[in-house]
């Protein structure tokens, strides 16, 4: 699907807005808070992916009367950022306390209407969003094992972005566009496309929204229905399988279209999709990929959300054989089938939990598809002003067992996001058995510590480790396949970390994060580093020897213009 053939469909639906406007003369504009921000505190929601970690000092998705002046000075510390609402919120929505899983916001959370500025000329101005964000981050890396050299990286990267979009005034017709761009400086290696991606959009879409379509729910929230169509990056469920990927520089992105029934405020939603994704081009404009479809349904079940959410789901992908792609994968004739559910909440006031389960089943070439994925996190926030929690954690995703056979067990995650499972960005959710704790407080709102230790065993010793030596799927870098050993003598350990970050909001506009990670190797990574050791892939001694353990250093700053 090229980008160009939007303007078709944008067209139609211009025509269909101002038809719709000009029939109904009492229609007006409208300021739907829950629409645009379901939960006032999400613009706390973490920085980054992978970061969107619940934030710092987040109230109980049921707000205790002894916890509304907390609420009420967190209003307050975020004047410029948080548009205060009008009422207490009806809405069934219960954020997830499990780490990194909440999506973020749509539109994204430095996005503000006019009229929230503070500016007086602009008061009245509610129907034009605006947002520009300006995120910079150094990174220190020794040894990085994403390499097959050793040494020190010390790369910058520098993302900028720009929103505009337009609702309420021409409804149903609304549109939006996203600018971004991402770039690397001081980089030892080559750059590739999950780093720079220069001068495009990553969101470009016009919608039908009927506000009240489907009447209300019982607790009065409108139940609309959305149509959209065009280029659209966001996040769903617990991000695992759709993910703007906030960490990465770059940005997941997708043509095509969303069919939404209900919203996020309602007991129940239905979202319908169906998208190509969009490759990711350094200097050139991006474009769809027209031998891939991505499509599914989830539901959403709230009615109970004060103890659970219930969100099954269905999604898959369809692709035909590229004689012209990059990685082996792409030049096959694929598809992917995925049943799964997800659940989470809170058992009164002991634990909350989080839990998902993933069934995969198809084809891939000549090869049939077998392959299951789950997660459980059960976590303790205890009843202290700085809001200690305790989680723990252990994902599992299958890896293929028989390199010989013809069954593919290897998991896939799709869009997903990867840092949660590895500060690094080792390994992703497949080929993994994954057991974490995790420990975090605030001591004040604006103050964050988070602390985790983690394992990392291969489902099967015969599959790969992901983004290990050169071994990423990217456009620039062809996998020299060093990050598998389809006999499995290299072992299944891939080794162990402890990961620790703070977070602190110097400003109601500017975030920062200091993080650092180290990594301690197993058989696994040892083994295949001596198997591509500089004499093997150079023929000249190797002054690289490396251990395999590596350190990871860095410090964000997050800049909201607006």
């Amino acid at each position: 699907m090229k980008f160009r053939w939007y303007f078709l469909p944008l067209t139609a639906l211009s025509a269909l807005a101002i038809n719709s406007a000009s029939a109904s003369s009492e229609q007006k504009a409208t300021v739907d808070f829950q629409a645009a921000q379901p939960d006032f505190l999400r613009i706390a929601q973490q920085m980054s992916d992978e970061t969107a970690k619940p934030s710092i000092n987040q109230p109980p998705a049921q707000t205790k009367p002894s916890d509304q002046a907390k609420q009420s000075d967190l209003e307050k510390s975020l004047p410029a950022i948080v548009p205060k609402p009008s009422a207490p919120s009806a809405s069934y929505h219960r954020r997830s306390n499990s780490y990194a899983t909440n999506p973020d916001s749509d539109p994204p959370r430095y996005v503000r209407r006019l009229s929230d500025i503070g500016v007086e000329a602009f008061k009245d101005i509610n129907w034009l969003e605006l947002g520009l964000e300006s995120r910079m981050r150094y990174e220190h890396r020794h040894n990085d094992i994403r390499r097959i050299e050793g040494g020190n990286d010390d790369p910058i990267f520098l993302r900028n972005r720009a929103w505009i979009g337009i609702k309420d005034i021409l409804d149903p017709f609304r549109f939006a566009v996203e600018f971004q761009d991402s770039r690397i400086v001081n980089n030892r290696f080559v750059s590739t496309d999950q780093e720079r991606n220069e001068y495009d959009l990553i969101n470009a879409y016009g919608e039908l929204y009927f506000k009240k379509a489907l009447g209300a729910d019982d607790r009065g929230n409108d139940r609309p229905i959305r149509f959209r169509v065009g280029r659209m990056a966001y996040e769903a469920t617990d991000r695992r399988f759709i993910a703007r990927n906030e960490w990465r520089n770059t940005t997941n992105s997708f043509e095509g279209f969303r069919l939404n029934l209900g919203r996020e405020a309602n007991d129940w939603e239905l979202d319908l999709f169906g998208m190509q994704p969009v490759r990711r081009l350094q200097t050139k404009f991006d474009e769809a990929n027209d031998h891939l479809w991505f499509f599914g349904a989830i539901g959403t079940w709230r009615r109970w959300s004060d103890i659970v959410t219930i969100q099954p789901y269905y999604m898959g992908q369809k692709q035909t054989a590229d004689p012209t792609g990059f990685t082996a994968t792409n030049r096959l004739d694929r598809e992917i089938h995925m049943p799964g559910f997800r659940a989470y909440g809170n058992v009164g006031n002991w634990f909350d939990f989080d839990v998902s389960y993933n069934r995969q089943f198809g084809y891939t070439g000549t090869n049939s598809i077998e392959a299951q994925g789950y997660t459980v996190e059960l976590g303790k926030t205890f009843n202290h002003a700085w809001k200690p929690r305790i989680g723990l954690f252990y994902g599992y995703a299958s890896g293929d067992k028989n390199p010989n056979d013809n069954v593919d067990n290897r998991f896939d995650r799709f869009f997903g996001f990867a840092r949660p499972w590895s500060a690094d960005h080792y390994v992703i959710y497949e080929n993994l058995k994954a057991p974490k704790i995790r420990f975090e407080f605030s001591p004040t709102q604006k103050l964050g510590f988070e602390m985790g230790y983690g394992g990392y065993w291969l489902a099967s010793g015969t599959d790969r480790m992901f983004d290990i030596l050169d071994g990423n799927i990217s456009n620039t870098i062809k996998d020299p396949g060093f990050n598998r050993d389809r006999t499995g003598k290299s072992g299944d350990f891939g080794g162990h970390a402890f990961e620790g970050r703070i977070r602190y909001q110097a400003t109601s506009r500017i975030s920062t994060i200091l993080g650092y990670t180290h990594f301690t190797a197993g058989e696994f990574v040892k083994n295949r580093i001596a198997a591509t050791s500089c004499e093997t892939l150079h023929k000249h001694p190797c002054t690289d020897q490396r251990s395999g353990n590596t350190d990871f250093l860095y410090f964000e700053v997050l800049i909201s213009l607006l």
